[in-house]
């Protein structure tokens, strides 16, 4: 499974970095506001600034909803780096440019995806990363783990290169739950990767290795 993490935040991203489990970085409006990077052309070095930091898989949202629109930002978020990839929505014209990309070798972010069929429709068009959000469909009472189960059966059912990207995760359980179904990729806040870090007899069993070693050393 890789890890991605989801921020704009250029010190979470290289401690996730340093951490030596990080594969990518997702990102989107709201967060690079969070982050005051306001305006196109801070928008894309900042994106090349988390370029400059991890290894591979910067999902860079396009903004515009028209083909024409979401074709002429995807060609110049992918100009960034080529760790670069385009994150689109899913809607028609999404759709359209993710094919238009597929065939043009530039990788793509299915994103803002809820249902079986939307995934199915990405899939066929050949995006290479999708982005079900299963914290969303946890808040109105569906079950976004049993959605990934969904997609990860059709995916398999039909070969399907397309990357399951959970997203909207929100603890741990979520996390671990997203590995046993068979996700692909899970992109969290820092947090929850740290949070894996944490189990109350690591830190009694260590605590009682160290006191036996003061014991037997004086």
């Amino acid at each position: 499974m890789k890890f991605f993490i989801d921020t704009a935040n250029l010190n979470e991203i290289k401690e996730a970095y340093d951490l030596g489990v990080l594969d990518g970085v997702t990102t989107n409006p709201s967060l690079m506001a969070k982050e005051g990077i306001k305006g196109h052309d801070n928008i894309k070095a900042h994106y090349k600034a988390i370029c400059n930091i991890v290894d591979n898989n910067v999902s860079a949202e396009v903004i515009a909803t028209d083909l024409e629109g979401m074709i002429k930002e995807g060609y110049e978020l992918a100009k960034i780096d080529d760790k670069i990839v385009v994150k689109v929505p899913m809607i028609k014209d999404g759709i359209k440019a993710i094919k238009k990309f597929n065939s043009e070798g530039i990788r793509t972010n299915c994103t803002l995806v809820f249902s079986p069929g939307q995934a199915i429709l990405a899939a066929k068009a050949g995006a290479s990363y999708l982005s079900p959000f299963i914290g969303r469909l946890d808040d109105i009472s569906q079950d976004g783990l049993e959605f990934i189960s969904q997609v990860r059966l059709i995916y398999d059912n039909y070969g399907f290169e397309t990357e399951i990207l959970a997203a909207s995760v929100r603890h741990t359980m979520h996390l671990v739950q997203c590995a046993e179904i068979g996700a692909d990729v899970v992109t969290c806040p820092l947090n929850v990767i740290t949070a894996l870090l944490n189990h109350p007899l690591t830190d009694s069993g260590l605590a009682k290795f160290l006191a036996d070693h003061k014991k037997a050393n004086g």
